[in-house]
């Protein structure tokens, strides 16, 4: 059986550290994941998920994160229930994050904060999905103008390799 998750996605709250009644830290946090698809008028839409991160994880998680932050995480998904306050059974299904990635460097994440006052709207999220296009044509741009330098490019000079060079 396998039960992998992998999400990428912005945070849409702090994310919230609490300890059990032994001592362990647990941080619950809601990320929003922009789905492949538009909607018929256009606009991507995202889904909300619930995601716990224990131990150490969650206090690292918790002191580098805050409300828009783009992270992304693997885990399992797990469900259990509980009864409520009214005798009710509640069921809830959430990520138990095993690995956490931060997708934004410091000075991305001070001028998002500066910027939008650490905010989550749909023109952040709609922009970081086309980062990968924008980045390819800003590259294309600099190339021209020499602050790009791309080392792969044929600068001219023959590579003489012989076949007792190669490892296979």
């Amino acid at each position: 059986m396998i039960n992998r998750v992998v999400l990428v996605g912005r945070l849409t709250r702090d994310p919230e550290l609490r300890s059990t009644g032994s001592g362990i830290s647990v941080a619950s946090f809601t990320m929003a994941v922009n789905r492949q698809f538009t909607n018929a008028q256009g606009e991507r839409q995202a889904d909300f998920v619930n995601c716990v991160i224990w131990r150490k994880a969650a206090e690292n998680f918790v002191n580098f994160t805050d409300k828009g932050s783009l992270v992304a995480v693997e885990g399992r998904l797990q469900t259990r229930s509980y009864d409520n306050a009214d005798g009710q059974r509640v069921f809830v299904t959430e990520v138990v994050v095993d690995n956490f990635s931060l997708l934004e460097s410091k000075s991305q994440a001070d001028a998002r904060r500066r910027e939008g006052g650490g905010g989550f709207n749909q023109n952040q999220s709609q922009q970081t999905s086309n980062y990968s296009a924008q980045n390819n044509t800003q590259h294309q741009t600099n190339n021209d103008s020499q602050s790009f330098t791309d080392p792969f490019a044929d600068s001219g000079n023959t590579i003489d390799i012989s076949d007792d060079d190669l490892p296979f």
